[in-house]
C-alpha cells in the first residue's frame, strides 16, 4: 500500500491510492452509501421528488403560456384590423364578438399578445388626447425590436409634452435618441429632443443637439431644418 510522509516526517495513508489499490475499501465505500440511501430514502425520494415537481412546473408554465399566446394572437386579430382602419372604439373595447386590445390585456397578461396590446392601446389614447393614460400603457411595452421600441418611447415623450411634463419628455426623447442608433430614424427623435430642451429653456443643449443632426446625419430629411433651428437659436442666445 503506498504512503507519504507528512511533514514531521510520520507516514499517512494516501486514500486515493488505497481506493486504487484495494478493492475491499472500494467496497467499503460502496457499502457506507448504501447504507445512507436505506437510512434516508424519505429524504432522498423527497428530494427527488420535489426537483422532478421543480421541473414540470416550470415545463407546464411554459406550455401553458406558449398556448395562451397563440390563443390570445388569433383574438387580437380583430382588433389590428379595427386599428387599421381606424375604428378606435372597436380596436379598444371589442365589436360585441370579437374583444378588443383592452380585454386581451386583461384575459392574457404577460404574453407577448399582451404587451403587443398595451403598444396599441397607448397609440390610441394619444391620438385621442388620453396623453396620461397613453403614457402609463406604452411604458408596459417592451420589445428588441429597434424600431417599434425607440417609436415606443418617442410616443411617451410626445405625450409628457403634452402633459407639458417636459423633463420627463426629455429623458423619453433621449431614449428613442439612444436606442439603437441609426441614420434613418435617430435624427427624427433628435429633432424632438431639441425642441423638447428648447421648450424648457435649455437652449445650449437645444443647440448641441441640433448640431448633432447637423454633424452626424447631413443625409437626413432633419438636416435643412436642424441647420435653421440652430442658427436661429444662436441667435436668441446671443442677445
Amino acid at each position: 500500500m503506498a504512503t507519504q510522509k507528512t511533514k514531521k516526517g510520520k507516514p499517512t495513508t494516501d486514500t486515493s491510492n488505497e481506493l486504487l489499490e484495494n478493492p475491499e475499501a472500494i467496497a467499503d465505500r460502496l457499502g457506507r452509501g448504501e447504507t445512507f440511501l436505506k437510512d434516508n430514502a424519505k429524504l432522498v425520494g423527497g428530494a427527488i421528488g420535489a426537483v422532478i415537481l421543480i421541473i414540470a412546473g416550470i415545463v407546464g408554465f411554459q406550455i401553458h403560456k406558449a398556448n395562451q399566446n397563440e390563443k390570445a394572437q388569433g383574438e387580437m386579430f380583430q382588433a389590428v384590423y379595427y386599428f387599421e382602419q381606424d375604428s378606435l372604439d372597436f380596436a379598444l373595447n371589442g365589436d360585441g364578438v370579437e374583444p378588443g386590445f383592452l380585454t386581451i390585456i386583461d384575459d392574457y397578461s404577460g404574453t407577448d399578445a399582451s404587451n403587443l396590446a398595451h403598444y396599441y392601446v397607448g397609440s390610441i389614447y394619444l391620438s385621442t388626447g388620453e396623453f396620461q393614460s397613453a403614457a402609463e400603457h406604452l411604458k408596459k411595452f417592451s420589445s428588441s425590436d429597434f424600431l417599434v421600441q425607440a417609436h415606443a418611447y418617442s410616443l411617451i415623450g410626445d405625450a409628457y409634452m403634452e402633459l407639458g411634463e417636459l423633463d420627463a419628455a426629455i429623458d423619453y426623447y433621449k431614449d428613442a435618441a439612444n436606442y439603437k442608433v441609426n441614420e434613418f430614424f435617430t435624427p427624427k427623435y433628435l429633432a424632438k429632443l431639441a425642441l423638447a430642451y428648447e421648450e424648457a429653456g435649455d437652449l445650449d443643449q437645444a443647440i448641441a443637439t441640433y448640431e448633432e443632426i447637423e454633424t452626424k446625419y447631413s443625409n437626413a430629411y432633419e438636416y435643412s431644418e436642424a441647420r435653421k433651428h440652430k442658427a436661429r437659436l444662436q441667435g436668441l442666445a446671443s442677445n
